[in-house]
């Protein structure tokens, strides 16, 4: 590990940092930056395409290149020198303005549009942009796959073990059977309800100047129509148009994205933890691997590890996203500053995200079920059967069901015997007698089976 790893002040940086390589261009200073330089650039280009503004010639093919490749190729070093810029501006975005113009001056077809870069922007202009541009990235090119490759990992598990009885637990006591395959399908179902809800999200901008009324677009070309031009604009980066708006887009699509991937984060938490619980009672083992220590004094440790990380990650994901969807709608009048320090740690949120999915993927794929310990817990839990019992008794007629096998069961020691004992007891139509003799606890467990392979 480099010392610079070492010294890192986020995990971030140091330990996870090889797990969110791919948000790494995407949320960095350099990747705000980038998506800023690319903003300013097409916005540039739409101004030149349109007729209303005669003193603004459209870019000839050569030069139209070269300015797409000032943003699609942007460099490290080239955010550097942005920064640089920005040692004397003291202002982030001003930095940009003067970088491209510090590019294009020297360029005879371009040179003479100095004046036309930033026109009429304030700077959320171009910021809210860039962040919709970064969360779009963020979602299709990183989050979205990396839950959907969990939910693929969960479903081949469901339809595995589809037909694997278990024992529930509901309030943490036995209950009615289930399959292993029908629990991992629940989870299958509500993550992705989740995936549909992050795809969703509308990310909006808006381009509309200081205070969203077009203020110095209208005085400086009164006949153009900005806001059908603001919207053809936004549109053609492949974001949603907010139409009303004050200084800066109110940052709703932010708080709804975060909430909604807050969501299937607590859906794999719960998750997490259920499985951490089914190895300490057994039902699934772990792989080892060479050389691992699961605890640095009890060598015989397999310790859930992979599960605990993913939870600590996702809650601290978690918190962050519920800090954005709280702080960042809200803004003092036409607009405050405290959205710009918040914004920047979009990169946190989503990295810890990335670091948790990583570790919850690692974790399913170390698993191996263990069926003899699950059927055991079955076996020994007969009592289970008094819900079939006593509903059969409900449909032909027989008094107090429920009462009679609360008595049996309640507090008692049930078995194969004791159970078969009452049912012989009953005077019930002969079929429905032997139905119920023929049941064991592994095979009470409705349509489990079919549910599990349905998903």
């Amino acid at each position: 590990m480099p010392d610079s790893a070492l010294l890192a002040l986020s995990p971030l940086d140091g330990r996870y940092a090889s797990k969110v390589d791919a948000l790494r261009p995407i949320f960095s200073e350099y990747g705000l930056i980038r998506a800023r330089v690319k903003v300013e650039i097409e916005w540039l280009l739409a101004l030149a395409d349109e007729p209303g503004i005669p003193e603004l010639e459209a870019f000839p093919a050569d030069a139209r290149a070269r300015l797409l490749a000032l943003a699609d190729d942007f460099s490290v070093e080239d955010a550097a020198r942005v920064k640089q810029i920005e040692r004397t501006t003291n202002h982030d975005v001003k930095a940009v303005e003067y970088f491209i113009k510090e590019r294009l001056r020297d360029d005879a077809a371009l040179g003479p549009a100095l004046e036309f870069v930033h026109f009429a922007c304030t700077s959320e202009d171009i910021n809210n942009l860039s962040y919709g541009l970064m969360l779009e990235r963020a979602r299709g090119e990183v989050l979205l796959p990396a839950l959907q490759g969990i939910a693929a990992s969960l479903r081949t598990l469901a339809h595995d073990q589809a037909a694997q009885p278990m024992l529930s637990r509901t309030h943490g006591q036995t209950a009615s059977p289930t399959t292993l395959g029908k629990e991992i399908a629940n989870v299958v179902a509500r993550l992705e309800r989740q995936l549909r809800q992050i795809a969703a999200v509308e990310l909006t901008g808006k381009i509309n100047g200081a205070v969203g009324n077009y203020n110095a677009h209208v005085v400086a070309y009164p006949d153009v129509d900005w806001p059908a031009f603001a919207q053809r604009f936004v549109q053609r980066l492949g974001l949603v148009f907010n139409p009303y708006t004050t200084q800066i887009e109110p940052h709703d699509n932010v708080a709804e994205i975060g909430d909604a991937a807050r969501r299937a984060n607590t859906v794999l938490v719960d998750l997490s933890r259920d499985i951490w619980g089914y190895i300490s009672l057994g039902y699934f083992r772990q792989r080892l691997k060479e050389g691992e220590v699961g605890s640095s004094t009890m060598p015989h440790k397999v310790n859930p590890i992979d599960f605990e990380n993913a939870e600590g990650n996702f809650g601290i994901a978690n918190a962050l996203f519920e800090h954005f969807s709280a702080k960042l709608p809200i803004s003092r009048w036409q607009r405050d500053l405290t959205d710009s320090t918040v914004l920047r740690a979009l990169g946190t949120a989503f990295g810890h995200t990335q670091v948790a999915l990583d570790s919850l993927a690692k974790g399913l794929g170390k698993l191996t079920v263990n069926p003899e310990r699950l059927d055991a817990d079955l076996d020994a839990a007969w009592e289970v059967l008094a819900e079939a019992v006593q509903t059969v008794m409900r449909r032909h007629g027989l008094p107090n069901p429920y009462e009679q096998l609360k008595a049996l069961t309640r507090g008692h020691g049930i078995d194969a015997g004791s159970m078969r004992g009452f049912i012989e007891s009953l005077d019930l139509p002969a079929d429905a007698r032997q139905r119920l003799l023929e049941l064991v606890p592994g095979s009470y467990t409705g349509l489990a089976e079919r549910l599990a392979r349905d998903i």
